[in-house]
């Protein structure tokens, strides 16, 4: 693997600081808690857009959404099916209502609505999952970056925390916006020349319609999964619905999204920013994990290695299983030289027998990568050493080490950084603002306009630090982007279900919400962990559904015995 060149160091060196001074110098002096918790309210539509995708695209998703299709295929666009449903149903009722409330944060109109305790409970439950994703949101590319560039974990989660913590605590929600705005072009550019390098580097007979007919025929093209089979993760059911409620509790409800579009001008610029961002966010992820098709079909021309985690395969070369793994070493060897001869045949024929024979030679190879992950947990366990042996987010920065030019390598690892700093100072942003409105400022009473800003920087330093601190004690789950989305998924569908029950259920009042998501909450965990321990088959999408519809029941029944409560209205 070759190590960066001045060239690679200067572009990347470049692009981080660039970003980072722009967006402290375009928005430092904030003068009142309006500027900096809602950037003055001038964010324009397409501002607006990008910075809400931005807020969802972290790192994470560059990282393990290619890995992602290299493993499983195109299936994983189906989490986003219920995107475009949930921002039609945002901008009808979550944004009129906001705005006309002229909120800071999306849980003040909980307190408007029902009562204090209500608002803070859902602020609590915002605090507590978004606070672990901001971690995670800094860990995900520093663990990967600090195994395959050979740098300090330590380090450079700090670095990452520390860069995003300069321009989020001095600007506040407008420094997030225009650093997101030219962070997601720099996104954008760095993975449109990294697909063209993929399929420019595929040998020369085999065009792009011959490379998706290869993808095709290895089972990775398959995008819609019409079954109702709970073992499938991701359907188009479980997208639709289960993503649906989802992106609704994420989108509406979440202060991290919810301050992005709070910013804007208007009700309308508002609107369009989440319209722009339903349009464009699928055909992004489709495009996203496409590349990891291609990264797939590139590796069926050039061998790729039995496991993409350098450390781990480094960790059982040198232990007494060694042998072991040469042997599978040589045996993928053995299936990549078989594997060359089937495919010219089935790019000369387009035989259908040659593509059951892809088929075949590619589930030969999955088994061997398998043991091999096998071999590396045995090694792992037996020397008490964590070895994350499930390679899915090593796939495309392997790629990029090892395949692309020097300087394009420093401009894919840009991506990469810019994406993960993007997505904390969104988080960050949002935990300080929800800190200071929800819990400081509505238990400490009046203060100035000075005190309001003082605190909220106070509030987002300290939740930046211990994000950092998440960072450097968290540990690698099965695929990082499901783990963001489990954590939002165990916490959602419950607040989700608290705003519902405040736009939709007028006769339910506040004691009533406030044990129902106290007893949901218990409910939602305890389904998880029965899921985790298999005694249940629940895959976590359906948590989202869940949660909700188990919030709105409990409050209902509550409250339909309870005679003495009083609903507050606006």
């Amino acid at each position: 693997m070759q190590t960066l060149s001045w060239i690679d160091w200067t572009v990347l060196s470049a692009t981080l600081i660039a970003i980072v001074t722009y967006g402290t110098l375009q928005t430092r002096g904030s003068k009142n808690v309006q500027d900096y918790l809602k950037g003055g309210n001038t964010s324009k539509w397409w501002t607006i857009g990008l910075s809400v995708m931005a807020t969802q695209a972290s790192a994470i998703t560059f990282l393990s959404t290619p890995g992602q299709a290299f493993n499983d295929g195109m299936g994983f666009v189906q989490f986003y099916f219920g995107l475009p449903i949930a921002m039609v149903v945002i901008c009808m009722v979550f944004i009129p209502l906001y705005h006309r409330l002229k909120v800071y944060t999306a849980y003040e109109f909980l307190e408007n609505r029902f009562d204090l305790k209500t608002r803070t409970l859902a602020a609590i439950l915002f605090l507590i999952q978004r606070g672990l994703a901001a971690g995670i949101t800094i860990f995900a590319p520093a663990i990967i970056l600090s195994v395959v560039l050979g740098w300090d974990l330590l380090t450079l989660n700090i670095c990452i925390g520390l860069l995003v913590i300069i321009y989020t605590v001095s600007g506040g929600t407008r420094a997030v916006n225009v650093t997101q705005k030219h962070q997601m072009v720099v996104i954008f550019i760095g993975m449109l020349v990294a697909f063209f390098l993929i399929v420019d580097k595929l040998p020369q007979d085999i065009t792009f319609s011959k490379a998706l007919a290869i993808a095709g025929a290895s089972g990775k093209m398959e995008v819609l999964d019409f079954s109702f089979n709970l073992n499938n993760r991701y359907t188009f059911w479980s997208g639709i619905i289960g993503g649906t409620f989802l992106m609704l509790s994420y989108f509406g409800t979440d202060q991290s999204q919810v301050q992005r579009y709070l910013s804007g001008k208007s009700v309308k610029e508002m609107q369009l920013g989440l319209i722009f961002n339903g349009l464009l966010k699928v055909p992004m992820q489709f495009f996203i994990l496409l590349v990891g098709v291609m990264v797939f079909v590139f590796y069926q021309f050039n061998e790729a290695p039995v496991n993409f985690n350098p450390t781990a395969t480094e960790l059982v070369l040198n232990s007494k299983y060694a042998e072991d793994f040469k042997t599978l070493q040589k045996e993928q060897t053995e299936i990549f030289n078989d594997k060359q001869k089937i495919i010219k045949s089935f790019i000369g024929s387009e035989n259908p027998e040659a593509s059951k024979y892809i088929a075949i030679a590619n589930e030969a190879n999955d088994e061997l990568r398998q043991e091999a992950r096998a071999l590396i947990d045995k090694v792992s366990e037996n020397q008490n050493v964590k070895v994350e042996s499930n390679d899915k987010d090593y796939v495309f920065i392997h790629f990029i080490l090892n395949n692309l030019p020097r300087g394009l390598i420093g401009l894919l690892l840009a991506v990469i950084l810019s994406a993960a700093m993007s997505s904390t100072a969104s988080e960050l942003n949002a935990l300080g603002s929800t800190t200071t409105m929800d819990l400081y400022m509505r238990n400490v009473g009046d203060k100035t306009e000075e005190e309001k800003v003082k605190a909220s920087r106070w509030f987002t330093f300290a939740w930046g630090i211990m994000a950092i601190g998440v960072a450097c004690v968290a540990n690698l789950a099965e695929n990082l982007i499901q783990l963001v989305n489990i954590i939002g998924s165990i916490f959602y569908g419950n607040v989700l279900g608290i705003f519902l029950l405040a736009f939709f259920f007028k006769f339910v009042k506040g004691n009533a919400v406030f044990i129902g998501a106290l007893i949901t909450q218990v409910i939602v965990i305890g389904l998880f962990l029965l899921n985790e321990y298999e005694y249940i088959n629940l895959p976590f999408l359906w948590l989202n559904f869940v949660g909700c519809v188990i919030v709105i029941a409990i409050a209902c029944i509550l409250q339909v015995f309870d005679k003495n409560d009083k609903i507050i209205t606006t």
